[in-house]
């Protein structure tokens, strides 16, 4: 995608800002360099007559190669040591044998991306996938295997090659055993994390990593994360995901924008504020052809508070490496400073329903606001209400129970067939539920929902009454006058 070309190349570009911060602390790349250093028996293996003469004399060789001179050798030996290579890790059994093959093939990778060329240039001739002779290892119990064959071969072999992508059957095998372990939250996350931030950059990848839910785990491993590191690099998955108009399209459905400013809120590491920033900036600059999107987006980041923490920032005088910053410091503050000239209080209501995240503002105490906007939400097929019941049975926070409770309460009593709609959402039920929470302010305020639905229904039977009433009246009437 063009527009991903300039300001993402530039910051992926830069090495410190990923490649090192995460290789010099990854676990797997400290098991790695241990592994490397390791001395094998090669001897016995070959004695054993599980590498052949040639494996044999080519490993022991390769193994006495200076790193200086290690380029020289694999250009004049390439096509030889892809075979090798490969062949043993289809030959040895031993894990600890195929851990110290795998570290060989990923340092020769590091050193230069290229080589992964050489490994797709054999395998091409054999007309195989390089892939392949990898896919067979994530069977092994191994977890450094796994993680090395995942993280590091199959990471490279599909983004370092402009010509060999993965297929769809193995990309999707692949991508779903990332999205795993990311809500796993292994100890390798980093290393996972580092992978994704590659693999998405690919419109394919990217694509279908979305198909597969991976922004959904993306998104719930905020909730348990706490290291910096690791929240730069998913917040940069997320990113790079808002350069795509149409994901920015589908952003809300994360809840992306309140758990991204809960975050910024409470970070202090510059990194961290510059990836949020950027993808609140994509959020509202990308969806030209879409300006209500762009709308809600900013609305939304208003009532998270995010307006506050721009305004903080720009009084500060905080000095920031990167000039990217205060550009999109100043453009946010522009563009909300703008949605709220015209934000009208059910625009704001709105905003804050979908974000989950109520509190009791002016709107939902203000008789005025419920008398003229209650039938608004029926709208889009009773969006706002149906988030209203799932927030009593989905959240844990007893301020969002009660105001979710509350606004029912003044739904049905300004809307006339308020119960009705209530009742065909299976809402009642959940707020009969709430009588009996812990909390004293959702006990209180569910009591007061449910006299509201009562009230209704005991309105309806005095009019039922007043008719069966105004029946008999005019019934035993004609019986008098046919009596006569």
């Amino acid at each position: 995608m063009t527009d991903v070309s300039s300001r993402l190349e530039r910051v992926m570009s830069n090495e410190s800002d990923i490649k090192v911060a995460v290789a010099a602390t990854s676990l797997l790349h400290q098991k790695a360099n241990d592994i490397r250093q390791k001395c094998i028996s090669w001897q016995s293996y070959h004695s054993s007559q599980m590498i052949s003469d040639r494996d044999f004399k080519f490993i022991t060789t390769y193994e006495k190669v200076t790193a200086d001179n290690r380029a020289e050798f694999v250009q004049q030996h390439s096509m030889e040591m892809a075979e090798t290579f490969l062949t043993m890790l289809s030959t040895v059994s031993k894990d600890e044998t195929i851990q110290y093959i795998l570290c060989l093939i990923d340092e020769l990778f590091l050193e230069d991306r290229n080589r992964v060329e050489i490994f797709h240039t054999y395998c091409s001739k054999r007309k195989d996938a390089l892939w392949k002779h990898f896919f067979p290892l994530i069977l092994r119990d191994d977890e450094f295997i796994q993680n090395m064959v995942y993280c590091s071969f199959n990471r490279k072999s599909a983004c370092w090659s402009v010509k060999n992508r993965l297929e769809s059957g193995d990309l999707t095998l692949y991508l779903n055993w990332l999205i795993e372990r990311v809500k796993a939250n292994t100890e390798y996350i980093q290393t996972i994390a580092r992978c994704l931030q590659l693999m998405l950059r690919i419109d394919e990848y990217r694509e279908a990593f979305v198909n597969l839910n991976g922004l959904t785990a993306i998104f719930d491993a905020f909730g348990n994360c706490s290291n910096f590191q690791i929240q730069y690099q998913l917040i940069f998955c997320v990113w790079i995901c808002t350069f795509d108009k149409n994901l920015v399209l589908k952003m809300n459905r994360y809840n992306a924008i309140p758990k991204l400013a809960d975050i910024l809120s409470e970070s202090i590491k510059e990194k961290v504020i510059r990836m949020i920033l950027a993808t609140f900036r994509n959020m509202i600059e990308k969806p030209a052809e879409e300006p209500e999107i762009a709308r809600e987006n900013a609305i939304t980041l208003v009532q998270c508070k995010v307006l506050k923490h721009l305004e903080i920032l720009q009084q500060s005088g905080q000095k920031f490496d990167d000039p990217d910053i205060k550009d999109d410091i100043d453009f946010l503050y522009q563009k909300l400073q703008e949605s709220i000239q015209d934000l009208s209080s059910f625009d704001e209501y709105s905003t804050e329903v979908r974000s989950g995240r109520l509190e009791w503002s002016p709107v939902h105490t203000t008789e005025k606001f419920w008398r003229e906007n209650a039938a608004r939400l029926n709208e889009k097929n009773y969006e706002l209400l149906k988030i209203l019941i799932r927030l009593l049975e989905a959240s844990n926070e007893p301020m969002v129970l009660s105001v979710a409770a509350h606004d029912i309460g003044e739904y049905v009593r300004h809307y006339p067939r308020g119960k009705v709609v209530i009742e065909n959402l299976h809402g009642k039920e959940l707020v009969m539920h709430l009588l009996s929470h812990e909390d004293a302010n959702v006990r209180y305020e569910a009591l007061l929902c449910v006299q509201k639905l009562m009230v209704q229904n005991w309105e309806y039977l005095g009019r039922q009454l007043e008719k069966e009433g105004k029946k008999d009246n005019t019934t035993s009437k004609k019986k008098e006058v046919s009596v006569k």
